[in-house]
């Protein structure tokens, strides 16, 4: 089975062939071999490479679909001593390259998520971070050329 198409969370509508749960470095696809939940293999194979998202859909050829799943990963959930505290901390982690979600909504504390690795972990204890370990979905944002180097823009993502 093979998928060339996809539709963006919301967007798209039909039979549900299996889902596809993927870490975050695996959710950017073109061409690549896909085992579905139910054990259905699919061949991804896009004209251009895509970054999906949980609810995403891959289009099959027979006109169902696969949805993505952002699988659990081994984080750091960062949290600052202020607003201003975690932008400083948000700056040390982008000066890094690091992939990163920002996570700011209203009644719960704003905090940053990031792959866990000692050394970055160390380096934000001593900037007076606190980290905490957890496992949970992660979507960083992507870079600001992501996608350009690419050839396209992710309309569906507005």
């Amino acid at each position: 089975m093979r998928a060339t198409d996809f539709e963006a969370k919301g967007k798209w509508q039909g039979t549900l062939a299996g889902r596809a749960e993927l870490a975050h470095d695996q959710r950017a696809l073109r061409r690549k071999l896909l085992t579905l939940d139910n054990g259905l293999d699919v061949l991804v194979d896009l004209p251009q490479t895509v970054a999906l998202e949980t609810g995403d859909a891959l289009k099959l050829e027979d006109g169902r679909f696969a949805e993505i799943i952002a699988a659990n990963e081994p984080l750091y959930a960062i949290t600052g001593k202020s607003t201003s505290h975690l932008a400083q901390l948000c700056w040390h982690i982008g000066n890094r390259h690091l992939p990163c979600q920002i996570e700011a909504r209203a009644g719960t504390p704003h905090r940053l998520l990031i792959g866990r690795d000692h050394v970055i972990k160390d380096m934000l204890e001593g900037l007076g971070a606190r980290i905490d370990e957890i496992s949970a979905a992660f979507s960083p944002l992507r870079g600001a050329y992501w996608g350009h180097e690419h050839g396209h823009t992710h309309h569906h993502h507005g």
